[in-house]
């Protein structure tokens, strides 16, 4: 044989061993000979199985901003799954009840859910962390250090041990700090004071002597209206218009230092996850970051319609805190958060790669996005 032909000979030989091994896996190969990603990050897909998936939430059934966003996920992943993974939302109570739609999915009654991760400190007080810090990150803030520095990583390794799979669900921005029946004019105003306030917020009210209370958001106006609580912080005015709020409390305060960037979340079971498909993983994740970043649109564009129309159709009364009761409430919510992080060494890690974040983003933010506001009003 002269040596062209050896060689050509030998080039299909080598080839056909290629296909052969490759054909021998569950994967496909990529470039060079590499294996794909199906079987590392999921099963291979069967274009032919579907897959039906329920989604409980905390919110009433399509709630404004924040019950939209659970719909809004189940209908990119339908679209862009051509019907392979169908995904049924249901509202609170339809189900399990608001506050236990951790328990919902960690227990697989349900494979999805949709909710705010303070509600569960009782059972890991770190997930206050991924909720929202008082004084701490914005909504902007929060998205760069959960997908780009490390934060994700430390949400994911906190919910594991209870077979769980966090991802950013949306973000509402800066809230209102709340609805009153009275003024504040001091901290001693707000001694005393039932409020319903979960997460670190309402560790601070604690801590300045009132009485912090979680309700569900369906359980607030009446909660209100009838004297169960004296105060109450929700969103912001796209949804305190929603629940008629302003029909039960004559004071709206600003600004929200309990919740400057209130991340909400979605959460898989994981042993449901990890059995789909790859092509349906990725789209599941990407379909998240794509409702997270809607949300905080959705709530930019919303919001000062609906607080003009608190203010000038029903009277609200829209006041701004003191500076000094909001001195008082940083350096609370400092001691508040420091005391928390002590707690376990996981939540040490998680409040020091947040608070690094901070100082970090902070130094530029100063230069760039609160200069350009501050010049904006020159």
């Amino acid at each position: 044989m002269k040596r062209r032909k050896f060689v050509a000979a030998l080039g299909v030989g080598a080839g056909a061993l290629a296909v052969s091994a490759c054909n021998s896996k569950t994967d496909s190969c990529g470039p060079d000979g590499a294996s794909g990603t199906g079987a590392q990050n999921g099963v291979m897909a069967d274009k032919k199985q579907t897959y039906n998936w329920k989604l409980v939430t905390s919110w009433p059934k399509n709630l404004p901003g924040l019950g939209e966003a659970p719909e809004r996920l189940s209908r990119i992943v339908k679209e862009m799954s051509d019907g392979r993974l169908n995904i049924k939302v249901y509202g609170a109570g339809e189900i399990v009840p608001a506050l236990e739609v951790f328990d919902a999915v960690s227990s697989g009654v349900s494979e999805i859910g949709h909710s705010g991760a303070y509600y569960w400190k009782g059972k890991a007080p770190a997930a206050q962390f991924f909720t929202a810090i008082p004084f701490g990150l914005t909504a902007q803030e929060i998205n760069g250090w959960l997908h780009y520095g490390g934060g994700l990583e430390l949400w994911r390794e906190l919910y594991d041990d209870f077979g769980l799979i966090p991802m950013a669900g949306g973000n509402t921005g800066v809230q209102m700090a709340g609805w009153f029946n009275k003024e504040i004019n001091s901290l001693e105003d707000m001694k005393g004071l039932k409020m319903r306030i979960p997460g670190l917020g309402g560790e601070v009210l604690r801590k300045i002597g009132g009485v912090p209370v979680t309700l569900p958001g369906g359980e607030l106006f009446t909660a209100l209206q009838t004297g169960t609580i004296d105060a109450t912080e929700w969103v912001g005015p796209y949804n305190d218009l929603a629940f008629g709020l302003y029909k039960a409390a004559k004071y709206y305060y600003y600004p929200g230092w309990h919740e400057p960037g209130a991340m909400l979340e979605f959460i898989f079971n994981k042993e449901k996850f990890n059995a789909l498909p790859a092509d349906l993983q990725a789209i599941l994740t990407h379909g998240c970051r794509a409702v997270n970043q809607d949300m905080l649109d959705v709530y930019t564009a919303k919001n000062n319609d609906a607080l003009v129309t608190l203010v000038e159709e029903h009277n609200v009364q829209l006041r701004k805190f003191p500076d000094e009761v909001l001195k008082e409430l940083r350096k609370v919510s400092h001691e508040v958060a420091l005391g928390i992080s002590e707690t376990s060494p996981l939540t040490k890690r998680i409040y020091d790669s947040v608070m690094k974040f901070k100082g970090s983003v902070v130094n530029y933010h100063a230069i760039s996005e609160q200069a350009y506001l501050n010049a904006r009003t020159l």
